[in-house]
Formats: C-alpha cells, sequence, structure tokens
C-alpha cells in the first residue's frame, strides 16, 4: 500500500469513530442550501492587463501600433483566423512558430462570452481583489489582506468545504499576491481561507537550495538549515505581514498535503509535471502545477493567478507572446481536466476573466520591432472580457459588445457561488458590490 491510500484508509477509519454529522465551523449542521450547478470550479485570473483590442477584439496590431494587421491570437478561447503576416507571438527565433491550438472546439463554442464587461479598478491587486471578494474595496492597499470576505471564505464558511478542496495557486510571492487567500472580516478569516501554493517558488532554485537535501539534516547539528527550511516554506505556503495563518487543514489533510508534496518534488526532478506542451517559467509553469493539484485533491475550486502579460508596460511584441501563452494555458487546463481528471471532466466549469485592461493610448517605450507599449490607467482598463464553460453552462453563446457593456467583475463571485451551491448565502452576507450579479442572472 502506497502512502496516499494509507493515509486515505486511516482517515477514513477515524472518521468512521463518528456517530454524529459534521458540525461546521459556522455552527451550522449541514452545508450549501442551493442546488449545484457543478461539483468543480476552476477560476482563471486571466491577469497582467489584458487589452479588449488584442483579445476579443483581435486587432493584433489595427488598434495600437498604426498597422492594419489584424487577427485572433487566442484561437483556444476564441473563434477567429489569426493574423495572416507580422507574426511575432509564438515560438521560435522572432516568435514566428504560431502555438498548435489544443482544443478542437473553442471555449467560445463550448461556452458562454461577456464580449464587454466592466473592471471596477485599472490596477492590479484591486483588480484581483474585485475578482475574488465581489466588492470593489476602495480602501483596498498593497501589503493588505482583503477586507471583506473571499469567495474561498464564502465556500468554506456556508458549504463546508474542507480546506484541502479550496487551493489558490500563485505564480509568485510578489505584489501581495499570497495575501488574497483569505480576508481580515471577524466573521471569516483564517479559519476558512485556501490552501496559497506558489510553485515557481516551491520548486525554483530556492526550493532546491533548501529542500533537496533535506534528508540529510541532523536535528542537532543542523538546526540553521531546518529553519531556513521552514522559513521557506511559510513564505511559499502561507502569506505576507503579522496575520493569523491557520486556515483549518485537518491533521489527515496536512498530511495529504505533505504527501503531495513530496510527489511533485519527485516529478519536478523526473519532468514529469503535467505541463503545457510550451513550456516557461512563469505562467505555463504554473498551470503545469496548477494541474497537479486539480489531479491530487479534486478541489472545489482552484484559483490560478497568471501574470506574464504585465510585460506590456515596456514590450508590446512580449505582451502579444504572453497573451498568445495564456490562452494555449487555459486550453492546456482545460484538456488535462477533461482527459486525465475523470472526477471533475463533465463535472466542472472554468471561468477567466482579466483583473483589469489597459490604456487606449501608448506610453513613451518601444520595444524590438519599434512597438510602442502601454500602461494601465485610462477608462480603456477597465474594458475587459469574461469567459466560462463547462457543465450547465450555455454554450456557443456571445453576450454583449463595444455598445453595449454586460456585467463587471464582481459578478464572478456570485457566479462562483451559484455553481457550487451557496448563492443564497453570499448575496445575504451583504458584502458584494451594488449591482453585482451572478452572470446565470446576466444570461
Amino acid at each position: 500500500m502506497d502512502r496516499r491510500n494509507f493515509i486515505k484508509r486511516t482517515g477514513a477509519a477515524a472518521a468512521g469513530l463518528f456517530a454524529a454529522p459534521y458540525i461546521l465551523p459556522s455552527g451550522r449542521l449541514f452545508a450549501a442550501s442551493g442546488a449545484q450547478l457543478a461539483e468543480h470550479v476552476v477560476f482563471v485570473l486571466f491577469a497582467g492587463g489584458v487589452r479588449q483590442q488584442e483579445s476579443v477584439l483581435q486587432r493584433y496590431l489595427g488598434d495600437s501600433q498604426s498597422d492594419p494587421t489584424e487577427g485572433n491570437i487566442m484561437y483556444n478561447m476564441l473563434d477567429g483566423t489569426p493574423p495572416p503576416e507580422k507574426i511575432v507571438y509564438g515560438t521560435g527565433l522572432g516568435g514566428i512558430s504560431p502555438i498548435q491550438p489544443i482544443l478542437g472546439q473553442t471555449l467560445q463554442q463550448q461556452g458562454t462570452l461577456f464580449r464587454e464587461m466592466r473592471a471596477v479598478s485599472a490596477g492590479h491587486y484591486g483588480g484581483l481583489n474585485s475578482l475574488l471578494q465581489g466588492n470593489t474595496a476602495a480602501t483596498q492597499g498593497l501589503q493588505q489582506k482583503p477586507l471583506n470576505p473571499t469567495i474561498f471564505e464564502y465556500l468554506r464558511r456556508h458549504g463546508g468545504i474542507p480546506a484541502s478542496k479550496t487551493w489558490f495557486v500563485g505564480n509568485s510571492l510578489g505584489n501581495s499576491v499570497p495575501l488574497l487567500n483569505y480576508s481580515i472580516h471577524p466573521n471569516y478569516g483564517a479559519q476558512y481561507g485556501a490552501n496559497f501554493f506558489a510553485p515557481n517558488v516551491t520548486f525554483g532554485p530556492a526550493g532546491d537550495q533548501y529542500l533537496s537535501d533535506a534528508k540529510v539534516y541532523h536535528p542537532q547539528d543542523q538546526l540553521a538549515p531546518i529553519y531556513e527550511m521552514k522559513s521557506f516554506l511559510d513564505n511559499s505556503f502561507e502569506h505576507l505581514g503579522s496575520v493569523p495563518t491557520s486556515i483549518g487543514n485537518t491533521p489527515e489533510e496536512k498530511q495529504d498535503i505533505k504527501a503531495f508534496m513530496s510527489e511533485m518534488f519527485t516529478k519536478t526532478h523526473n519532468g514529469t509535471i503535467a505541463h503545457p506542451p510550451v513550456q516557461d517559467s512563469g505562467d505555463l509553469t504554473t498551470v503545469g502545477y496548477a494541474c497537479e493539484v486539480m489531479k491530487w485533491f479534486k478541489p472545489a475550486l482552484t484559483v490560478v493567478n497568471m501574470s506574464g502579460v504585465d510585460g506590456c508596460h515596456s514590450s508590446f511584441t512580449g505582451y502579444l507572446a504572453a497573451l498568445h501563452r495564456a490562452d494555449h494555458a487555459v486550453a492546456h487546463m482545460w484538456d488535462h481536466i477533461q482527459n486525465h481528471i475523470p472526477e471533475m471532466a463533465g463535472n466542472t466549469v472554468i471561468i477567466a476573466i482579466p483583473e483589469c485592461g489597459r490604456n487606449s493610448t501608448p506610453n513613451a517605450i518601444r520595444d524590438q520591432n519599434d512597438w510602442y507599449s502601454f500602461d494601465h490607467s485610462d477608462s480603456n482598463s477597465l474594458r475587459v472580457f469574461g469567459m466560462m464553460a463547462g457543465a450547465n453552462v450555455p454554450s456557443n453563446l456571445s453576450i454583449g459588445s463595444e455598445d453595449n457593456q454586460v456585467g463587471i467583475v464582481t459578478d464572478v463571485v456570485p457566479t462562483i457561488a451559484e455553481i457550487l451551491g451557496v448563492k443564497n448565502e453570499v448575496l445575504s452576507a451583504g458584502f458584494l458590490e451594488p449591482g453585482t450579479q451572478s452572470l446565470f442572472d446576466r444570461i
């Protein structure tokens, strides 16, 4: 019997000692009151600031560089033909080899596209907060945990979902991202938080430095390396700032996470992580480990953060390539769920929304192709798209247009709540931005 099965069986035996139903930390005897539309949600923070013009509007260079070349570089997610010339977004020298599509049918065809939604912040952290809180959080600052409950806390408090079934997979420890897995709201907080995991840190050079030879450490002779390792793991899996960090993993869950981590180190060293066909050291690597998280834990909610397109501040060419790779990453994740995680296949909804857009006019920086770059601070930065596909999501449906904005990014929280059966509880809590509603109600 392998270690993981041993953990499962001993945990199940221990659970059998209790005759009474499990009482949730909120004091409720049972979980969600509403019917579920699916058992799993994958929420992609399609992050880093994505212009509508190059994404859903498919204008490529036509609305940015005084060049008429247009086309679709996100052809796993969106319908539309690629640019016919001036290809710089793919692989190989100069990026002239576009990545081959993964999906036989685009996510747009499989699900519902909200062509024009409104972001509530032109900044990254404010935007990410709004996606996870369902609130504008106007006073939310960097190095500060969310003020209002996050979707993780709603699901765990009102749905009775265990900690190991809610995961936030980040791509770094910077920019306050690790703070987003729970709020400081007194009615919610750490005990209802999600497990945070930054695989590019844990399995990067620092992870090798502190963990690869951990088995030779001796507690009497080598305490310093042990404490360094502990500090590293705390930074990798927990949070910034002096706030409580116990999110309520049970002893069995902790052992399962340890077994998962051990397996991931082995698979990392063997080169067998479920990475997308095209890889990099950023978003695509993050997505590979997110696939492993889903395969191991089958979470009710998996949130995956991307940020590669943020390079648009200084390189429009790099931004196009990152946007193309992000489309590749989302397709790989969806394909992996359908073909390699049978417990989630056909029973999962995927949602992808940028946290903010980008400016309509460029800054003064030109990249290697003499193309102008773009920041995010004007009204065009509040224009984003949204997409969802999967169980019980209407297929081949397009809603809204440039002249008809439908939906705001805060709608994602009640949407996920509706999918997982706690919509009424989330609405009743009273913390959502006024006007926020489930995207299913928008339909």
